[in-house]
């Protein structure tokens, strides 16, 4: 399976969109592939990128890639500027204001918890955005009994679980599409996972050198990361 968002950051053109900023950090979303972590400096998730990005002296001049959304969501979350690759997720940023609106006026109780890849357009109608776990538990632990989540609607399985008596409601695209589920997330099947663990297959190989570049970035990541829950 791929990854839309890695894909609409190819290595070689962002290697030479950082070497136009030379004197800038690095910031990479895990949501990329291992050469374009090989180029960063630190790697960060939805649930630890503002943390990181905080310890990060204002004085030093940061790029954040891949996705926009996020970074502009950042920008906004913690008023500092960064120099943004232009990256999206099909899935967040297909959905839709103007559906979306409609929604809450026919379900008014409902609280909407959306995922920073979003649109801004979007987010700004969300009573609580974060990551996939930070949503997860934000619908667990509230006494409100309705939600709206725009996220890749997999996670909807998982919170039916968590709280079966809340009524979840996927936040709907623009088109008629079933376009909030990621079309790369579904070629895993439980029938492909058992194959992998049984015959050990396939094998993914890659260059020693790009794996020991792109591990220090998410070593940094982990080691600034401690405190975060």
């Amino acid at each position: 399976a791929g990854c839309s968002l890695a894909d609409t950051c190819p290595a070689d053109e962002f290697q030479a969109f950082c070497d136009a900023h030379p004197d800038h950090l690095v910031m990479s979303y895990i949501n990329c592939s291992a050469a374009v972590k090989a180029r960063s400096d630190i790697i960060c998730t939805s649930t630890n990128a503002e943390h990181l990005l905080r310890l990060i002296p204002e004085s030093q001049p940061v790029i954040f890639a891949p996705d926009r959304n996020l970074g502009r969501w950042l920008e906004r979350k913690i008023g500092r500027d960064l120099i943004i690759w232009d990256g999206v997720c099909i899935v967040h940023e297909t959905f839709s204001e103007r559906k979306l609106l409609a929604l809450k006026v026919k379900f008014p109780e409902a609280q909407v918890l959306a995922h920073p890849e979003c649109e801004e357009a979007v987010l700004r109608h969300a009573d609580f955005v974060g990551s996939t776990s930070g949503i997860r538990r934000y619908a667990r632990e509230d006494a409100g009994n309705s939600f709206i989540i725009a996220t890749e609607e997999g996670i909807l399985h998982q919170m039916r679980k968590d709280s079966p008596h809340k009524h979840f409601i996927p936040a709907p695209p623009e088109s008629g599409c079933n376009c909030s589920q990621c079309p790369h997330m579904r070629l895993n099947t439980l029938e492909k996972l058992y194959t992998c663990m049984r015959y050990e297959l396939p094998e993914i190989t890659m260059e020693e050198s790009i794996r020991r570049r792109a591990l220090k970035p998410i070593e940094r990541m982990i080691e600034m990361s401690k405190d975060v829950s």
